[in-house]
């Protein structure tokens, strides 16, 4: 059994983002990034639309009403690069808001020079 695993890299603010989420939220999705880093894939990660074979995943997590994704990438480089983590606002719809699409296509983009020019 392959005992590599990927390193975790946070594109932006996306760390702080997580840190301001209810700690079940964090737990939730610390573990499914943790799965993301040895191979694995959590039950409630899916892949995000609109990224066509990009390999991004969001992970939902609904508590107290109120609706969390994280979203990071298992296909850039050899790393596990987190993406974006917020709070959907929206109260319909399961669609993520436009501005929160530019934004991970934006930190992708990101990802993707940074895997370039050498990680780590």
């Amino acid at each position: 059994m392959d005992e590599f695993i990927k390193p975790l890299f946070w594109v932006g603010s996306s760390k702080r983002d997580l840190k301001t989420m209810p700690e079940d939220v964090q737990d939730v999705f610390g573990y499914a990034l943790h799965l993301a880093q040895n191979g694995e894939k959590h039950a409630q990660s899916k892949p995000l639309k609109g990224f066509n074979g990009a390999g991004v995943l969001e992970v939902m997590e609904d508590y107290m009403g109120n609706a969390y994704r994280a979203v990071y990438t298992v296909t850039v480089g050899d790393a596990v690069y987190v993406l974006h983590c917020f709070q959907k606002k929206s109260a319909r719809g399961i669609k993520t808001p436009k501005p929160d699409r530019e934004l991970i296509h934006a930190r992708l983009s990101a990802a993707q020079a940074h895997a370039a020019g050498g990680t780590q």
